[in-house]
């Protein structure tokens, strides 16, 4: 009788095994074909470069945040130096820290009651903010070094650009001033900087910074006082001349300061202070955050045709924030070719070491994005009246309304909103490029970079809930044959964000449904997949399957890395960014959160979970 059951279980076992066997094998053979993109046939011909981008994609949000300039700029425009602030740095060692900067130092550093205020002031409210502002001098203060050095201009100069800008090249003051050195339009003009529709020099940290030395220098020969070259920088010599005039004839800045223009008696006390901030920041506990670039670690790479930074982005597989960062001059994220004269693309050198490599195909690539661009909606419509009234119904229920920013221009809203700068000035009727501060634009578009989260949650909730369903279908082998796979699109959804879901590129989604642009309406099914032949050929489905696996990193997979479970030892020059990208579907918050990583930072040799 025991053996008589025993038989019976294995029975049953086998058949179960063969069974699975048999689902395996249906679900192989039933793998449909995917087609790749032309954008990822040309990135599956690169040869490789297994260098990894250093920079973090959260330090690139850090670089070009505006947030610090616009705290340091109402502080200097506002502060009080009469004013006593309660701060634990006794006088005395002020004084004598002071002397010891004064001695290796060009300029006049004297200790006042005014001085030892600002100073209190920036260590009581801005502890924080020069912390970040370190990390970002250690990729800019050593161009300043260089330019001033060729000039004999003070070092100490580089101090400026912080009271300046904030470190931050995209700054846009009230009167128009732009760059990490505020320069004015006439003034970048009068010192050769190129300003057009696509190009701001005075946003080149290399071009705008050689002009600064020849301005300080030129200031320099007629006031022979740095700290009247630095008042003057700020409110001009003319103001100036006339301070030591009502002075009667006096030429040290702490005698005629209470002559010049309000914002500028705030100015050299914020430009010491700064100084003293970042020369004793040990002494009061500020600690530098770490900057993960250095500019010794890019190089340029001159441009032959007309790039989109995305294009480039996409291609070279990097964000597309830290190409703005690298090249700030370029006003509408494209880098432009003119015939007479050289643009050139900073990278990190892994990156330029990728592109010179491929220039070719870059190219090639790049012109035949230009061939096949979409046509405009607005002509479109000239062109098919008939759809004319359907189509504007669209449009008016699809524009948001977005209001200028400081600092804002038309190259950054489009890439906020994902959509294309030439869109943007027809939905708006721009002639020009120029863009006035607090005016409210249309733009047309389902991305909105605030709201999200949420609905973004639920719909992928629903997406997985569908994933479930259709793998438990698989027994009805006639209805997964017939059927496509669909998806409704939510609020806060982008082609971008849906294809990352569905393991797929954004590419295959277009050709899918037919699209000619980005956008997307709220409320559209998209196909997600379409419907498997009854009769497949096996054997072009194992070619395919074949072709598939040779196909290497740039090619997106469906099967998402969260599903495996494995460990990666960090590289050198490895960064949280460039091992998310070799796992498609695993994010930096991932690796962070599978290996209980606080502050991002990873050191060669050091174990990763994925998945943990």
């Amino acid at each position: 009788m025991i053996v008589r059951k025993v038989s019976i279980m294995v029975s049953v076992l086998f058949s179960m095994s063969m069974f699975s066997q048999e689902i395996a094998k249906t679900e192989i053979e039933l793998k449909p074909i995917v087609k790749v993109s032309y954008l990822d046939s040309v990135k599956s011909s690169f040869k490789k470069d297994e260098l990894a981008t250093r920079v973090d994609s959260l330090w690139m949000n850090e670089l070009v945040s505006l947030d610090i300039y616009d705290d340091l700029t109402k502080d200097i425009q506002t502060i009080n130096t009469d004013v006593t602030v309660d701060e634990e740095l006794p006088t005395e060692l002020l004084k004598q820290r002071l002397q010891a900067m004064n001695e290796k130092s060009p300029f006049d550093i004297e200790y006042n009651q005014g001085l030892e205020n600002i100073i209190k002031s920036f260590l009581k409210n801005r502890k924080k903010s020069f912390s970040r502002l370190m990390a970002l001098s250690e990729y800019y203060f050593p161009i300043f070094e260089d330019a001033f050095a060729k000039q004999n201009v003070p070092l100490e100069i580089k101090y400026l650009a912080v009271v300046e800008s904030a470190l931050n090249p995209k700054a846009v003051s009230k009167m128009g001033a732009t760059g990490l050195w505020q320069f004015m339009y006439g003034t970048g003009k009068q010192y050769a900087l190129k300003i057009d529709s696509y190009i701001d020099e005075r946003s080149d940290p290399m071009k705008a910074t050689a002009a600064c030395s020849e301005y300080m220098t030129k200031m320099y020969s007629m006031f022979g006082d740095w700290e009247l070259v630095l008042a003057s920088y700020n409110s001009g010599p003319g103001n100036v001349t006339k301070a030591i005039r009502r002075s009667g004839g006096k030429t040290k800045y702490w005698d005629i300061r209470n002559h010049l223009p309000k914002e500028t008696q705030g100015y050299v006390p914020a430009f010491l202070a700064t100084m003293y901030l970042f020369e004793y920041h040990k002494e009061h506990g500020i600690n530098p955050q770490r900057a993960l670039v250095k500019n010794f670690e890019t190089d340029t790479v001159q441009i032959k045709a007309q790039m989109s930074f995305k294009q480039i982005a996409d291609l070279l597989d990097m964000p597309q924030s830290q190409i703005q960062l690298l090249n700030p001059s370029y006003k509408l994220n494209i880098v432009p070719f003119y015939q007479s004269e050289p643009h050139y693309l900073r990278l990190p050198k892994d990156k330029v070491a990728t592109f010179v490599s491929n220039e070719d195909k870059i190219y090639a690539y790049a012109a035949y994005q230009s061939q096949n661009k979409t046509m405009p909606t607005r002509l479109a419509l000239k062109v098919t009246p008939k759809a004319k009234a359907k189509l504007e119904n669209i449009i008016d229920t699809d524009y948001k309304s977005y209001k200028v920013q400081k600092g804002d221009n038309l190259g950054t809203i489009a890439s906020k909103y994902h959509v294309d700068v030439i869109d943007l000035k027809k939905w708006n009727n721009l002639k020009s490029n120029a863009v006035a501060l607090g005016r409210n634009l249309k733009i047309k578009t389902d991305y909105d970079p605030v709201t999200k989260s949420f609905k973004e949650l639920k719909s992928t909730i629903a997406v997985e809930k569908k994933s479930e369903e259709a793998i438990a279908s698989t027994d009805d082998k006639d209805k997964k044959n017939t059927q496509s796979q669909e998806y409704k699109v939510a609020s806060g959804d982008n082609l971008g964000s849906i294809a990352k879901k569905f393991g797929m590129t954004i590419a295959d989604l277009k050709e899918l449904n037919n699209l000619t642009s980005n956008n997307i309406g709220l409320g559209k099914t998209l196909v997600i997949s379409k419907a498997v032949p009854e009769n497949i050929d096996e054997n072009a489905v194992t070619t395919a399957i074949a072709s598939n696996s040779s196909i290497d990193s740039f090619k997106k997979k469906a099967t998402s890395s969260k599903d495996l479970g494995e460990d990666y030892y960090v590289k050198k020059g490895d960064s949280l960014y460039s091992i998310s990208k070799k796992y498609p579907g695993v994010t930096i918050s991932d690796i962070k959160k599978w290996n209980n990583i606080k502050d991002g930072e990873i050191k060669p040799g050091m174990k990763l979970k994925i998945n943990g």
